[in-house]
Order: C-alpha cells, then sequence, then structure tokens
C-alpha cells in the first residue's frame, strides 16, 4: 500500500484520541505552527508532525504496552533522533485525564524548538510626554 493510501486510511479510522488532539492543531490553531496527520516519514506514519520545529507528536493505546511495540517504538525513535526528530509521546489515557497539561508541554516543546512571537495582549499604557 503506498504511503499516502496508507495516511489516508489511518485518518479515516482515527482514535477519540486523535480526533482530540487534530482538533487543537489543525488549520494552525496551535499557536501559528502547522501540523500534518498520519505523515509518512521513512518506513513509518507519524501520528502528528511540525517541520517547523521537527516535532513528532504520538499517541499511544494499550498496544503500546506489550513488548513487541515497545521494541518497535524504540527503533522509530532511534530512527526520528537521527534526523533531528523529537517525538512526545502521550498515552490516550492522559489525554483524557490531564488535556490542558499536555497542551502546555507540546507548546513549551514547540517554542524551544522553534520559537513564534507571541502577541501582546497587554493594553497600550499611554505615557506622558
Amino acid at each position: 500500500m503506498a504511503d499516502t493510501e496508507r495516511a489516508r486510511r489511518l485518518r479515516e479510522n482515527e482514535t477519540w484520541a486523535e480526533r482530540l488532539m487534530w482538533r487543537w492543531l489543525r488549520g494552525r490553531r496551535f499557536t501559528g505552527y502547522k501540523f500534518r496527520r498520519q505523515h509518512p516519514l521513512g518506513d513509518y506514519t507519524l501520528d502528528f508532525f511540525c517541520k517547523e520545529a521537527d516535532l513528532a507528536i504520538e499517541l499511544d493505546g494499550r498496544q503500546h504496552g506489550f513488548p513487541e511495540q515497545q521494541q518497535h517504538d524504540a527503533e522509530r525513535e532511534r530512527f526520528l533522533q537521527s534526523r533531528g526528530i523529537r517525538t512526545l509521546r502521550f498515552w490516550n489515557s492522559h489525554l483524557r485525564q490531564n488535556s490542558e497539561g499536555i497542551r502546555d508541554l507540546i507548546f513549551h516543546e514547540l517554542q524551544a524548538r522553534a520559537p513564534h512571537p507571541l502577541p501582546d495582549c497587554a493594553p497600550e499604557r499611554k505615557t506622558d510626554s
């Protein structure tokens, strides 16, 4: 199966956690950073990827707790690190329990890797001349 066909199939069968994460990341909603979902890279498909920051976000369900999957994940991590890509991994269950903390962590990692100027939200102060 071609990479684009596989990515399309994965997008059509996304999990609740992937739907939630995509709501946060799509359309540059996350502080202007562009993310792709189910992005093919080498022999792997990344759940979410921001090229600008070389940041991958992976959401893990129960299957990632098994030794065979953990070995696969470690190989994938070595491949991504060799390309300068940082991976943030989150258990699906943690997404429900700590969504605000996870969003904060993603934001800080993006800003550390590819800073975006933040909008000035403070009202202008008048100065005496």
